[in-house]
């Protein structure tokens, strides 16, 4: 990632998260809260070059309330809670891993994603 958080004044309120597993896809959910009014964009590649200049990608806006709220609660903020697989970038460039608070229970969201499917599948 370019982007360089806690620069004050410009990015001290963005998180770049990053989590790297079993599996490489990944939401694509871009979510701002200016000024405190939600705003959520669903997109159909990477912010990349190598993606945007050869072929046509998608970036929406989530307008539905309720789905906004779904995707928020149950896909972006579950995989910023993950501990096992997430690291966050720092404003040197450095990637750290995330680890468990002490008592808080480890948690990596494409494990319990799975699992979760699983289990939905067996519910058919």
């Amino acid at each position: 990632c370019c982007l360089k958080p806690g620069v004050p004044g410009v990015s001290e309120n963005i998180r770049v998260t990053s989590i790297v597993g079993r599996f490489l896809e990944h939401s694509r959910i871009f979510y701002f809260r200016n000024g405190g009014e939600e705003e959520m964009l669903l997109g159909s590649a990477d912010l990349m070059p190598r993606n945007l200049d050869g072929r046509v990608e998608v970036l929406f806006p989530v307008r539905d309330l309720e789905l906004l709220k779904a995707l928020r609660d149950d896909v972006l903020f579950l995989q910023l809670r993950d501990n096992r697989k997430s690291r966050v970038l720092l404003s040197d460039g450095s990637y750290p891993r995330v680890v468990p608070a002490e008592g808080e229970p480890p948690l990596n969201t494409q494990e319990w994603l799975l699992a979760k499917g699983g289990a939905w599948r067996r519910d058919e």
